[in-house]
């Protein structure tokens, strides 16, 4: 669903009525049978509701005669305003029957809107993120929408129009002076609402961050709970968490003193302006000119005018809230997307799996550059290996690949199409990935491992498993391939959880993979498991092998050694040796720190 974004440029807490309509306009057309079957309930509500005390005054009227040829009068009005008041409400509740859907599946699409939108957001984005303030402000801000939609729909507009029905009939059928009073008490009262709302709209947003940054660390906490633990900062984090909240409850206790000036001035402008129309009207049925019924009719009016003008200001103030809790929604849905498909993007076709990085420049900031005009080709079927320092850039280039970043020059190609010319959604359809900090959902272990291909058959799913060699430790498990395994997948061990990466890419059978540190957690017999997997898999596919322990690619077609972001040294592993350059310090240095050799027979190969 698409918004007007027109005053994009705008704070929000300064956008009037018109740029919310435009806003919400959207949700409302998508549903317009719906919403003016609702308009019509809505009307007919308003328009019983001010014939009641119409009815009431005939009552009172009628029971004032003395007549008894009249007491047939008040019976027929007592009857019709019995009937007012209940189809008063039954309307009422036709209308928010018939309303629901549209005001439910606004929430729905505005927060399918920005789940998408942070989808699509760059990776350096969710890397800074706070994942309980971003939470909160999504709630809020769906939530706002809700409000917005439901309560200038059936609250402001019937407000107005209730206005101009019982100021009509004040003029109608009393003195001028009633309207006028009216008129004058409304606009008053608006006025006082607006101004005081706008000035306690301040607390309402310091109550806002205040909670969103005490939500922000309980969550944070929460999730490094193991953290916490080992270095027994219980206590400490209970008290920082304490100061927030403190923080909170003193901006709430200023929000709620602000709201209490705003109710007794609301309160005392409507009991001078009840108090000076009865005065009138008393003197009125005194002097003889209005009966007791048209004094009883004009209070019933005035009270049921300021009852929802009394609710107007509550709305009000709520829009206000509204607005300050949909500011950082809207924020996200403009926050511009840095990577994005070209206008005439098209689908990845991947014949062989050749990957070029022609003089690619790159830098996370731009004081600081990782990858320096870069030269690196693999062919189409090869086994590389990337292997540096920390720094040198070997993670960088994956990100590169999968399109996280986009280079600052140069160009990275797949069968010689820029990966920048293609959709991303089948640029990384044809990559898998291991990563080295592999993250799980709070689910199953099979539903982990299916990820890799939701639409996959059960019998699919566990061969990606035998293959990953996962099936001996899920045979060992209480529940199983259903066992779930924790929030971020902290129930199972960090060996585990790369097998279960492994056993997702396996079902996900890409014809490129990356496979960044993808054994650094595993002991050495799985590691040795692991590595056979991995060939297996590999076979005349395209693999690039991020690695720190050298002993895992010494199979490798071809080692490409970073220093800098630039490539120092390239070959096999026996070529690299005999250069006795970069890779050959590194491989002695290993061999110092007693890094095991994963094939046996490289013993003979160690440089001298």
């Amino acid at each position: 669903m698409k918004r007007d974004r027109s005053n994009a440029s705008k704070p929000l807490n300064q956008l009037d009525l018109g740029f919310i309509a435009r806003s919400l306009w959207p949700y409302l057309w998508a549903w317009r049978g719906r919403v003016l079957v609702a308009l019509i309930f809505l009307v007919a509500a308003k328009g019983v509701t001010v014939a009641m005390p119409w009815a009431l005054k005939h009552i009172v009227d009628g029971l004032d005669n003395d007549s008894a040829q009249m007491l047939a009068i008040p019976v027929a009005f007592l009857l019709a305003y019995g009937f007012f008041r209940f189809t008063s409400v039954a309307f009422g509740e036709l209308r928010d029957a018939v309303f629901s859907r549209v005001t439910e599946r606004a929430m729905r699409q505005a927060s399918l809107e920005v789940f998408e939108h942070l989808h699509k957001l760059e990776l350096d984005f969710h890397l800074s993120r706070q994942t309980g303030g971003l939470s909160r402000d999504i709630e809020r801000g769906t939530n706002g929408v809700h409000f917005l939609l439901r309560f200038l729909v059936f609250n402001i507009v019937p407000t107005l129009l209730e206005l101009a029905l019982v100021a009509g009939i004040l003029i109608l059928n009393f003195d001028v002076w009633f309207a006028l009073i009216t008129l004058f008490s409304v606009l008053i009262y608006v006025g006082f609402t607006i101004a005081t709302t706008e000035w306690r709209n301040r607390y309402v947003r310091e109550a806002n961050t205040l909670d969103s940054q005490a939500n922000t660390r309980a969550i944070d906490s929460l999730l490094n709970y193991e953290t916490v633990k080992y270095f027994g900062n219980e206590a400490w984090e209970a008290q920082h968490y304490d100061r927030n909240l403190a923080d909170w409850e003193n901006a709430r206790l200023k929000n709620r003193m602000s709201l209490l000036m705003l109710n007794t001035g609301q309160a005392l402008i409507v009991s001078a302006a009840l108090t000076w129309m009865m005065w009138l009207a008393a003197g009125d049925v005194v002097a003889g000119e209005i009966t007791l019924g048209d004094l009883v009719m004009v209070n019933a009016y005035v009270i049921q005018l300021f009852i929802p003008l009394n609710f107007l200001g509550f709305v009000y103030r709520e829009i206000r809230r509204a607005l300050t809790d949909i500011e950082n929604l809207f924020g996200l849905l403009k926050r511009p997307l840095r990577i994005r498909d070209a206008s005439d993007a098209k689908a990845l076709d991947v014949q062989q799996g050749t990957i070029e990085f022609d003089a690619v420049t790159f830098g996370y900031h731009p004081e600081r550059v990782i990858l320096q005009g870069l030269n690196l080709r693999i062919e189409a079927g090869q086994k590389v290996a990337l292997v540096g320092g920390s720094g040198a850039g070997k993670s960088t280039i994956g990100r590169l690949l999968f399109r996280f970043y986009d280079p600052q020059s140069g160009e990275v190609r797949i069968d010689g199409q820029p990966i920048s010319a293609v959709t991303q959604a089948s640029l990384r359809a044809a990559i898998g990935v291991v990563p080295q900090d592999t993250v799980l959902f709070n689910d199953t272990l099979l539903n982990n491992v299916r990820y890799g291909r939701p639409d996959a058959s059960d019998d699919d799913v566990w061969r990606a498993i035998r293959m990953a060699h996962l099936d001996d430790f899920i045979a060992h498990l209480p529940d199983g391939a259903d066992t779930r395994v924790g929030e971020r997948g902290l129930k199972v061990s960090g060996g585990e959880k790369q097998r279960i990466a492994i056993a997702r890419v396996l079902l996900k059978n890409p014809p490129i993979l990356l496979f960044d540190e993808a054994t650094s957690a595993l002991d050495s017999h799985a590691e040795q498991a692991i590595l056979s997997a991995m060939n297996e898999v590999s076979r005349n596919r395209t693999s690039i092998v991020i690695a720190h322990r050298l002993s895992t690619v010494i199979d490798a077609d071809r080692i490409v050694v970073l220093r800098d972001g630039q490539v120092v040294e390239q070959g096999s592993h026996q070529q690299l040796l005999a250069q006795q350059g970069v890779y050959a310090d590194l491989w002695r240095t290993q061999l110092r720190q007693g890094e095991s050799v994963t094939n046996p027979n490289e013993s003979s190969a160690r440089p001298d």
